[in-house]
């Protein structure tokens, strides 16, 4: 492959478009051979890929990376990448659409043109809003994360406020990036999601059970409520009262080797976290367990029903008050854990 086209797709995360690498000496129909031998992919029209760095790509995040960043390659109009494209960008954790679509912002008047996969919304944004992430101009962590929140429901627009605010954007930014959007659509769905947000979130999954936990009525649950004796430290997801909720996702069984984050056996990490249950509740605390499969659908409902129970058990019997746990309480810094 000529050294300029090598040069090229370095610089632009290993995309070329058809123009470009006519502009640089290969033909037309060279590029139609290359494609058709499988060496390239077109990732949209006109816009290609080396077919086995995409083929690699493991993650949902990476797939859509190629695919956002081929859209942005190929549109004329200048634009920053925004919306779910730009959390991708930042890093953010979000949660992913069932149909994810590649969205981009250009100065205008509010409104946006749907094409395809691909959304083009016209909004305006000051200068100090964008931010260049690996040579590609985006919208910053605090307006993305509001702007996903007008998109998409209530609990995408949370879990972007979260991830935001855990990668350091400040509650007072989040509130700020939403304060012009008086009557921008949706506008008061993104002020419910900064306002419901939480920086003590570890991942998504941790903002989606506060949210279920939030619908029992029982006020807002305490995230990362830690306990210490001298000896030993732990930190716990949720609490409300004297009840503790934690969400165990799959990676924690899981070896690094298969994708996950434990450095043991599953077993092992099994009986670490019996331990530390018992630990936890020789304090008179309740606990409940949840799992992904209990924050949808039809086993929301039951999961719902299941925590009301439990949390009215340990009320009966420890009550709610937790005075008695002051000189026990953990103070930071607290290690997060790998997301």
């Amino acid at each position: 492959m000529r050294p300029e086209v090598i040069a090229l797709m370095g610089a632009q995360h290993g995309l070329i478009t058809r123009r470009q690498a006519i502009d640089v000496g290969i033909s037309a129909d060279r590029v139609d051979r290359i494609v058709r031998s499988g060496g390239w992919v077109a990732l949209r029209r006109g816009v290609y890929a080396d077919a086995e760095l995409v083929a690699a790509a493991a993650t949902m995040r990476a797939r859509r990376l190629w695919v956002d960043r081929a859209v942005s390659l190929s549109l004329v109009r200048p634009h920053v990448m925004s919306h779910d494209s730009s959390a991708l960008e930042l890093g953010l954790a979000i949660l992913h659409p069932p149909q994810p679509r590649t969205h981009v912002t250009r100065p205008g008047l509010v409104g946006s043109h749907r094409r395809r996969e691909v959304t083009e919304h016209l909004a305006p944004y000051r200068d100090d809003q964008v931010v260049t992430v690996a040579g590609r101009r985006v919208l910053d962590l605090a307006r993305t994360a509001v702007d996903i929140a007008r998109e998409h429901p209530l609990e995408y627009g949370v879990a972007a406020c979260d991830s935001a605010r855990r990668m350091g954007c400040e509650l007072d930014a989040l509130s700020a990036a939403v304060l012009p959007m008086r009557n921008w659509p949706h506008v008061t769905r993104a002020r419910e999601a900064v306002e419901l947000s939480d920086a003590g979130a570890d991942n998504v999954a941790e903002t989606l059970a506060r949210l279920l936990v939030s619908e029992l009525g029982l006020g807002r649950p305490q995230t990362q409520f830690g306990l210490t004796d001298g000896r030993r430290t732990a930190w716990c997801d949720l609490r409300l009262g004297r009840h503790l909720i934690e969400f165990d996702g799959r990676i924690k069984y899981q070896r690094l080797d298969e994708g996950g984050v434990a450095q043991v056996a599953a077993d092992e990490v099994v009986w670490r976290e019996k331990r530390r249950q018992d630990w936890l509740c020789g304090f008179k605390l309740g606990m409940s367990r949840l799992v992904w499969s209990d924050l949808w659908g039809r086993e929301r409902r039951e999961t719902l029903e299941r925590l009301r129970r439990e949390y009215g058990e340990t009320t009966r019997l420890f009550g709610t008050s937790i005075e008695d746990l002051t000189p026990f309480l953990a103070r930071g810094p607290r290690t997060r854990p790998p997301t």
